[in-house]
């Protein structure tokens, strides 16, 4: 999300209007909802979270217990426990 000053880009009567309820404010103005993306769409991070969880799986699979998985990979037994059954349901 960047920044923009809005005398750039929006009509000095919009920002009259704006500044009666917001004034000096900084307001966050979201996308339609025909526009709005999923989390993790403009970046790499859903890809590498889903890869983690499946080593997760796997490690899992072949003997590691809920305990040294969330020490291996530091996160919380709860974590990991609901990796598992997130892999194990979908």
């Amino acid at each position: 999300m960047s920044y923009m000053r809005a005398e750039q880009i929006l009509p000095r009567e919009l920002i009259e209007l704006i500044q009666k309820y917001v004034d000096g404010e900084n307001i966050y103005i979201p996308r339609k909802d025909n526009e709005r993306k999923e989390w993790g769409q403009g970046t790499a991070i859903r890809r590498e979270l889903d890869e983690r969880n499946l080593s997760i799986y796997r490690d899992f699979t072949k003997g590691d217990s809920v305990k040294d998985l969330a020490e291996k990979y530091f996160l919380s037994i709860k974590s990991i426990q609901r990796i598992l059954r997130m892999k194990n349901n979908g």
